[in-house]
């Protein structure tokens, strides 16, 4: 598990196309892969991956077609700056909310509007997808915890609001329009609604 919170900004090092997996590369800050063990699970860009080797703040992850294809992680080229999280201890401040690691579906930024200090992002995903997603609510967007500003269900479209310290630690400083960003809902929410739509489908039973 994952609170959200993105702990600081890696780049990838290396891409190695090795039959149906994708060896990936990933270059840590100084210090930022102390004590971490292999099968240790970090998040790339949000989506929960398996140390397979680690030197130094060097690591390397396995990226199997699935991932490649669902999440913006089959697109990375050696160079590219990734948002990184490891994964939650017990006894951790929950500073975000709860991120399972696993990426529901994928968006591109469709609108960026600066201002001062902060900035606004429009995001457009899957209609279907955004039953899940509600105002002032939580989306984990490339793995950052963000409050939800609004949602245009027709579009198809998510904003979301920038505070400068998100700007500067995170991949959004330099996202621009067309970037494609990787979307996880919150559980929580998906289950209610789930469980709503699947009462309502079925037809309520009248006890009498």
């Amino acid at each position: 598990m994952f609170t959200g919170i993105v702990q600081g900004l890696a780049s990838v090092s290396s891409v190695l196309q090795k039959s149906e997996v994708i060896s990936l590369g990933i270059s840590f800050p100084v210090g930022a892969l102390m004590s971490v063990q292999l099968g240790a699970s970090i998040a790339i860009n949000g989506c929960c991956l398996t140390v397979v080797s680690a030197e130094g703040d060097e690591a390397l992850f396995d990226v199997v077609q699935e991932t490649a294809i669902r999440t913006n992680l089959g697109s990375l080229q050696k160079g590219e700056r990734i948002n990184f999280e490891r994964s939650l201890n017990y006894g951790d401040e929950v500073g975000g909310h709860l991120v399972s690691g696993h990426i529901d579906t994928t968006g591109r930024i469709s609108r960026v509007d600066l201002f001062d200090l902060s900035r606004d992002l429009t995001i457009t995903v899957e209609p279907s997808w955004t039953r899940f997603i509600f105002a002032k609510g939580y989306v984990a967007l490339n793995g950052a915890s963000l409050t939800v500003v609004s949602v245009d269900r027709k579009a198809g479209q998510i904003t979301v609001s920038l505070i400068p310290e998100t700007i500067k630690r995170t991949t959004f400083g330099g996202c621009a329009v067309g970037s494609l960003i990787n979307i996880e809902v919150d559980r929580a929410t998906q289950a209610v609604v789930n469980t709503v739509e699947r009462i309502l489908e079925d037809g309520v039973t009248d006890p009498k």
